[in-house]
């Protein structure tokens, strides 16, 4: 059997099997998957940090709810900014395509210029990262589902209960996970 990496863009959704840790009921936005292993950010899970405590420039310019968002175990004191741009085909100064409108925009690039130039900015400590073949491993052995992603997965502005909206708007078995319960004896 030939096991596929996630794309770019897709959501990896946390089984019920993991239960404990970082990726308990975690949805994780893939932003590269290739020979040389996977990597993306939690899409649902709030920064201890506050934002405004690490890079006080970007408050007013990141969507709302405004916040740091932690992006995995990795890197955790650096940030990932992800980006879409407000017109469709541009690529403005500091931003890198990642699939559809969605991109990479580096935090050196001037606030001044990010101003007007993006529909909406997330900021991430950390990611998850995967080395070449683990991922694939983990979904096989049921850790995580890949589904499709939607804007508001990424840019939504309500994270708590991503988890299940994702889980529930799958036209398959995996929306019946969506009532998962922690406790086993009412599941």
């Amino acid at each position: 059997m030939t096991e596929v990496a996630p794309r770019p863009g897709q959501l990896l959704v946390s089984s019920v099997l993991l239960t404990e840790g970082i990726f308990s009921r975690s949805v994780v936005l893939v932003l590269d998957s290739d020979a040389d292993g996977a990597l993306g950010v939690i899409v649902n899970e709030i920064a201890q940090t506050r934002l405004e405590a690490v890079l006080p420039d970007w408050v007013d310019a990141v969507t709302e709810p405004r916040l740091l968002f932690s992006g995995g175990p990795v890197s955790p004191n650096g940030a990932i900014c992800l980006a879409s741009v407000a017109r469709s085909g541009e690529e403005p100064p500091g931003w890198r395509r990642l699939f559809d409108d969605i991109g990479l925009l580096h935090l050196d690039t001037p606030i001044e210029i990010v101003s007007g130039a993006y529909a909406d900015l997330r900021i991430f400590a950390g990611y998850a990262g995967w080395e070449p073949g683990q991922l694939q491993t983990e979904i096989a052995n049921g850790m995580w589902h890949v589904v499709s992603s939607t804007y508001a997965d990424v840019f939504g502005g309500r994270p708590h209960d991503l988890w299940r909206r994702v889980l529930r708007r799958q036209r398959n078995r995996l929306a019946f996970f969506s009532a998962y319960t922690d406790e086993a004896e009412h599941n």
